[in-house]
């Protein structure tokens, strides 16, 4: 399968535990056969789209150990990477997710923790 995108869309930068999702229309079906019952695309409660971009993950606390005068000040946040890759498809909630227009396309910010179920496919090239 293939993924068209916007060249733009590689200036944004998604933070923390959060993923840029392009929706999949309604008529669209799963290679697998992993399909959702019409209630559910009637009441809009779940949703589904294509991972493009995935935040850095969970932030990891760093110590504050100041008695070590030879160490460096400069501090790197270090985080804890998320599930999610780029190209997997997401079910996820929409009262978790949050509408935003780029360039006259409709995406979705979610959260890691209202994505219910991945499906990944290797061949998914995204350009």
């Amino acid at each position: 399968m293939y993924i068209s995108l916007n060249k733009d869309i590689d200036k944004l930068v998604v933070i923390g535990d959060r993923v840029l999702i392009k929706p999949k229309s309604a008529k669209d079906q799963l290679k697998s056969g992993l399909f959702l019952p019409p209630g559910v695309h009637e009441k809009e409660r779940i949703q589904s789209g294509y991972i493009l971009k995935v935040g850095p993950g969970f932030p990891i606390p760093t110590s504050t150990d100041d008695q070590e005068s030879w160490k460096s000040k400069e501090e790197k946040v270090k985080y804890l990477s998320l599930q999610v890759k780029e190209g997997d498809l997401a079910i996820y909630l929409q009262s978790g997710a949050h509408e935003i227009t780029y360039n006259n396309q409709k995406y979705f910010i979610v959260s890691q923790s209202s994505i219910l179920m991945v499906e990944r496919d290797e061949d998914l090239v995204i350009e």
